[in-house]
């Protein structure tokens, strides 16, 4: 059962995920959570790193969906200056959706990656719709309020994984 929260691609960052990789995979589309994946939690817009290493993923094919837990208020300045499309409340790891996006956009699940730094949400959620789920580092240690909450959780489901030789924090795999 811990085996849900297990990350198909552990990373560093954003910047060091294997995308030649995925595109070989067959990956047509990355679903990218917003708070402490693309941006950390307090800032608000994307810097110019971000939004340049965006448009190459894109000039790569990729199609790049913003899909995060927050408001529609804290995504459309990233959804306007990336110029990307956007799943606002988003409510991973519920399944609603991400049936969503794959029915508008026509994917199947093998052909989506999710990108996100927590395994609660971002992990659960994909794995639960065999979506390619790829964990990231957060990119700063601020959280929201209830980010917070799920971080002591994730610890305890860590350490099950670790047990279990699962998982290991910082040691990353593609």
């Amino acid at each position: 059962m811990i085996e849900i929260f297990r990350p198909d691609i552990y990373s560093k960052s954003i910047f060091d995920i294997n995308y030649k990789k995925l595109k070989e995979k067959g990956i047509k589309c990355i679903l990218l959570d917003l708070d402490n994946t693309i941006a950390p939690v307090n800032i608000e817009k994307p810097n110019n790193k971000m939004k340049k290493f965006l448009y190459e993923l894109r000039e790569q094919g990729f199609h790049l969906i913003i899909m995060s837990n927050s408001p529609k208020k804290r995504i459309e300045p990233f959804k306007n200056e990336l110029e990307l499309d956007s799943a606002a409340f988003s409510m991973k790891p519920r399944k609603s959706k991400y049936q969503k996006i794959l029915k508008t956009f026509n994917y199947k699940p093998e052909e989506v990656a999710a990108v996100g730094d927590q395994l609660l949400t971002d992990v659960l959620g994909a794995n639960r719709m065999q979506i390619t789920s790829i964990l990231v580092n957060p990119m700063s240690k601020k959280d929201g309020i209830s980010t917070n909450f799920n971080r002591i959780i994730e610890k305890i489901i860590i350490k099950r994984l670790e047990k279990k030789d699962l998982f290991e924090r910082g040691k990353y795999y593609d």
